[in-house]
């Protein structure tokens, strides 16, 4: 069939260069589609219930709102774990669903749990589902700001509360039309509302109480209709209005009449146009601002989505009100373009390597143009492919993409032709025949055919592995995998068909190779070596034995991590403040933060996100901050060469003197990672489990000191599970007898005084605001004052009396539960550091024999280690099974081919020598083992696996032929010696630019290229060298001609 093939190919030439020019156009079309992206959006398929409880304890958040939704959520199909945090007034439950779960599926199952628990809520809470965004979502940032100077149409000077009215209802409605967003989610700013101020004196003087206040709005603030009725054909709806237009129309609202006596509003109330209560803020560059995030909805592409936001946020800017302006903040494709950049970098640049490499190696313009051309045809096939599998152009899935493998099966097609029409040309000067040149060409293509695709499809088998991998790593790997193999079989199509073809297109007078110093240079040196090599074999054997034993110990100390980290180019710093840090202190404390950060030369602003946004996608305390620090573009630093770790060391150094803060220093995106792996954001968590917060948290301060003794361990946080002032009035039981009041009645009289009850809406056009009736917040604040907030009493047949409050209770100050963090039901602590000048692999292990040795774990906790490292652990115990079995696989598919067991492992050799020199090569660079350098050794056993394999085949001919064992061994080692060298040279000088690279992505692609540039040149040493004497070896007892 595959000599059918060829022949086909030859014989309508014609035909088939139109069909590749064909797919050529379908691969350009396709280009234009294709996706981009920075890294594969690697979220876990995770559905998220917020649920506000104002005024909740973290306790009580935990026993009444999270414990009943995590078991309502219990046994849904494919659900695989949840967390949980409760905190003072929010609850959030994060449901992890397996990766085949479709994301609108489990949605809809968690929602019809929701249903079916709320039932056993608190009455009026409201659980919702989350954004229907990845963790990796969050593509744009902007804020809303005022000028120096600006002010509203009425002359007054614009407000914070002016900027989030500004986003809510002119920003937000057109940037959540944009095709691909479905969140756009602020913080900062207050939202407005009407606020009725009560007046205790007064209220105290006309016996009014704020329940009366409440009814009363709510009675006088509503339209209705009442049918309709026909008149002279006409219809008339009838309509009773009854709503209020503006605040003066509260104010007017009368509470109570009797006895002639009128009390309106207004008269136990100041009505003003106000602010609510709020639980985050944003600031920049040292002002408070109004920030917003944009979410992208699932499976859209955050290129194509925050370009388009980014354009029309330029547009919105022209209708907001003078002096007030959006701008974006922080947008995802800055990354994306400069990933980009660095991967088209490193193609092009391997690519003119290749090219030139085939110039000086085959020596014949024609044949190195016809074999380089090889590689933007199997490109434009594969971004068909990748379209066609959804893969998005991303640093990982291009990551592993090497064209000299791309043209490792051309070059030996294209190479044979060469040397058979040369020789063919020097035994007969004259223009060959057309058929006779046909069936040449058909005869060398097919004498390595065979081997050449073999090989290809063997280092396409390899990848195999990848495909193994589940969960996160496997989303990260896949795409690399999908890729390389789609593009090593569009290179085997063309190799059997476009290659053959345009031989015998291109080659149609007389072929005389020229004179190539190169190659008869290496002749020259390799002759006498192999022939040294061979009387020496048993040494050389022994020699490449003992170098593999010493990388595999090597290979043992180099050190483990995941994944390389991706250097995005700017810093997230994570600021952690006292628990219970009120906001307006945290923005303070944030002014002074961001003041110090701007004095480092290298940054250009820095902004953060303080506590919680209107959707809780971050469950923090406003103790807690995000803060984004975007630095200058490296040419305009004052020292361009300073590496990022020294401006975070600079960085660290420089905030640390500002007392009330703690930092972790991380990067936006891989903040988001660590999240998604882990539910933390330092690269190691470590997790104690059990019931007693007091135990968990004793366990947590040791676990604390133990980390901070091991040596790499930066950033060491626990978790601030206690620490939140509490302020609680408690209940005088018999005073409430006394008085005739029920605990009830008191708890409803001081909500609404201190937090404030919403009595209705004001509706202006398309605007709205919630109608609260409150304390004013100078009474609110006054501890003092409070003791004589009056509290009706005694309704009833008697009448009603008022109290002062501090007859009823008695105030005291206390310290509480911060927050309370669950994973799958049970209570849980962590305590997280991140890794600084080592691996982490070994940190690891030696964070284990530390707390085995020196930690007292009670019966019934126990712990658990998260964070990247338990991805490195999960691929790493899957690839040890599956590589083997690829392995065994690969020799099988050998002896299937040669039909020799002995011949197949000489061939199969070839890979551990390869990985040889990929051991060495991440020694001298000092990088860790990681996945990454994992894909590398794959690649590295096909490559391996390809020239010895070609090798093999024409010395195992030759004694076919009746060649001598020793004579064959020489002269298939000498002929093959151009297409070895020269493969060896595409597939290593093909990732050169790859390892040098240090634009940004470029470290997530330099183990694999490292590991591939150092195992090539061992594995060409090892075909050229210790292949020839192995096969001598074995084939020591062989008579002449019998293979």
């Amino acid at each position: 069939m595959l000599d059918a093939l060829i022949k086909l190919a030859i014989a309508r030439r014609g035909l088939v260069m139109a069909i590749v020019a064909a797919v050529a156009v379908l691969g350009l079309w396709n280009f234009n589609r294709l996706p981009i992206d920075a890294v594969p959006d690697i979220t876990n398929v995770q559905v998220m219930i917020n649920t506000e409880a104002s005024g909740y304890t973290p306790l009580e958040v935990e026993q009444r709102i999270t414990y009943p939704l995590e078991t309502a959520l219990a046994g849904l199909p494919g659900l695989e774990y949840t967390r949980s945090v409760s905190r003072y007034g929010l609850s959030q439950v994060i449901a992890i669903f397996s990766d085949d779960t479709d994301v609108y599926f489990a949605r809809q199952l968690v929602g019809e749990r929701m249903t079916s628990a709320s039932g056993r809520l608190p009455a009026g809470l409201q659980p919702e589902l989350g954004p229907i965004a990845t963790g990796l979502g969050e593509i744009f940032m902007f804020t809303v700001d005022a000028e120096p100077g600006a002010l509203n149409a009425d002359g007054t000077a614009v407000t914070p509360m002016d900027l989030r009215s500004v986003h809510d209802w002119i920003i937000r409605p057109q940037l959540m039309q944009v095709k691909g967003v479905v969140e756009v989610n602020p913080i900062g700013g207050y939202e407005r509302e009407v606020v009725v101020q009560m007046r205790p004196q007064r209220m105290l003087a006309m016996g009014i109480s704020s329940s009366d206040i409440v009814d009363a709005i709510r009675a006088n603030n509503d339209n209705r209709g009442a049918g309709f009725v026909e008149r002279n054909g006409a219809q008339w709806l009838m309509r009773i209005p009854g709503q209020a237009q503006q605040a003066e129309d509260i104010a007017n609202i009368v509470v109570t009449a009797s006895a002639g006596k009128t009390v309106l509003v207004s008269d136990v109330a100041d009505v003003t146009i106000g602010h609510g209560l709020r639980t985050g803020a944003a600031t920049q560059n040292g002002r408070e601002v109004v920030m917003s995030t944009v979410f992208m909805l699932v499976g859209e592409n955050s290129r194509t989505v925050a370009s388009a936001v980014g354009e029309k946020l330029a547009e919105i800017n022209a209708s907001l009100p003078e002096g007030i302006v959006a701008s974006a903040a922080y947008d995802r494709t800055g990354l994306v373009e400069k990933t980009l950049d660095t991967v088209t970098m490193n193609l092009t640049e391997g690519a003119l390597l290749v090219i030139v490499i085939l110039f000086l190696m085959l020596g014949n313009i024609r044949a190195a143009i016809l074999t380089a051309l090889v590689i933007p045809l199997a490109m434009l096939m594969t971004f068909t492919g990748m379209v066609q599998t959804r893969v998005s152009a991303n640093l990982m899935s291009l990551g592993a993409l090497d064209f000299g493998l791309l043209v490792d099966g051309a070059i030996i097609i294209v190479e044979n032709c060469l040397r058979r029409l040369s020789q063919h040309s020097a035994q007969s000067p004259s223009v060959l025949p057309l058929r006779e040149r046909l069936n040449l060409v058909f005869e060398a293509t097919r004498e390595v055919i065979r081997p050449a695709l073999f090989g290809v499809f063997i280092i396409t088998a390899v990848y195999a592995p990848i495909f193994a991998l589940e969960g996160v790593e496997g989303k990260m790997f896949h795409p690399m995998a999908i890729t390389v193999v789609i593009a090593l079989m569009s290179a085997i199509l063309l190799s059997v068909t476009f290659v053959p073809a345009a031989v015998a297109l291109l080659f149609r007078g007389p072929v005389q190779e020229k004179h190539n110093p190169v190659v008869s240079g290496l002749s020259r040196v390799y002759q006498p070596l192999l022939r040294g090599v061979l009387k020496v074999r048993q040494l050389v054997v022994l020699i490449a034995v003992v170098l593999v034993t010493l990388s595999v110990w090597q290979a043992t100390r180099l050190g483990s991590e995941f994944a390389p980290n991706l250097d995005e180019g700017d810093i997230a710093m994570h600021a952690l403040r006292i628990p219970g840090t009120s906001l307006s202190q945290a923005i303070a404390l944030q002014e002074t933060l961001e003041a110090r950060i701007k004095e480092l030369p290298e940054v250009e602003r820095v902004f953060a996100k303080i506590g919680t946004a209107d959707v809780a996608t971050d469950a923090v305390p406003p103790s807690v901050a995000d803060n984004f620090i975007i630095l200058k573009p490296r040419d305009q630093w004052p020292d361009p060469d300073k590496t990022k770790q020294q401006v975070v060391a600079e960085l660290e150094a420089l905030v640390a003197t500002i007392p009330g803060n703690r930092y972790e220093f991380l990067q936006p995106i891989q903040m988001r990672f660590n999240e998604l792996l882990a539910g933390v954001r330092a690269e190691v968590a470590i997790k104690i489990f059990g019931d007693d917060l007091e135990t968990l948290a004793a366990l947590g301060e040791s676990l604390e000191g133990i980390v901070a003794g091991v040596d790499g361990a930066v950033d060491i946080q626990m978790e601030q599970v206690t620490g939140l002032p509490l302020l609680e009035f408690i209940p005088d039981d018999a005073a409430l007898r006394r008085h005739g009041i029920s605990r009830q009645q008191l708890q409803d009289q001081l909500a609404t005084a201190l937090g404030g009850d919403v009595a209705g809406t004001l509706f202006e056009g398309d605007r709205r605001a919630d109608i609260v009736v409150r304390l004013p917040e100078s009474e609110r604040t006054d501890i003092d004052g409070l003791k004589y907030l009056p509290v009706t009493v005694g309704e009833g047949d008697d009448g009603s009396r008022v109290v002062p409050l501090q007859e009823l209770v008695t105030l005291t100050e206390n310290m509480g539960v911060n927050q309370v963090n669950r994973e799958n039901g049970k209570r849980r602590l962590v305590v997280t550091a991140n890794v600084r000048g080592r691996d982490l692999g070994s940190f690891v292990d030696d964070v284990r024999a530390a707390v085995g040795e020196d930690l007292d774990v009670p019966a019934g906790y126990w712990i658990e280690y998260g964070g990247t490292y338990q991805k490195l652990q999960s691929a790493s115990e899957r690839l040890m099974i599956v590589v083997p079995l690829t392995l065994v696989m690969i020799v099988g598919l050998l002896i299937l081919a040669l039909g020799s067991v002995r011949d197949a492992l000489v061939i199969f050799a070839g890979v551990p020598l390869a990985l040889t020199g990929g051991v060495l090569a991440l020694t001298l660079r000092d990088i860790p083992f990681s996945i990454s350098a994992a894909v590398g050794f794959i690649a590295l056993s096909g490559i391996a696996i390809l020239n010895a394999l070609v090798m093999v085949s024409f010395i195992r001919e030759l004694q076919r032929a009746g060649t001598g064992l020793e004579q064959a061994i020489i002269e298939g080692a000498l002929t093959r010696l151009r297409p070895v060298i020269t493969t060896a040279l595409v597939a290593s000088l093909g990732f050169v630019p790859m390892a040098l690279n240090t634009g940004i992505g470029s470290e997530v692609q330099r183990p694999l290229a490292t590991v591939v540039i150092g195992g090539v040149i061992s594995s060409t040493l090892l075909t050229l060298f210790v292949i020839p004497a192995l096969y001598r070896l074995v084939h020591r007892n062989d008579n002449k001609g019998r293979v």
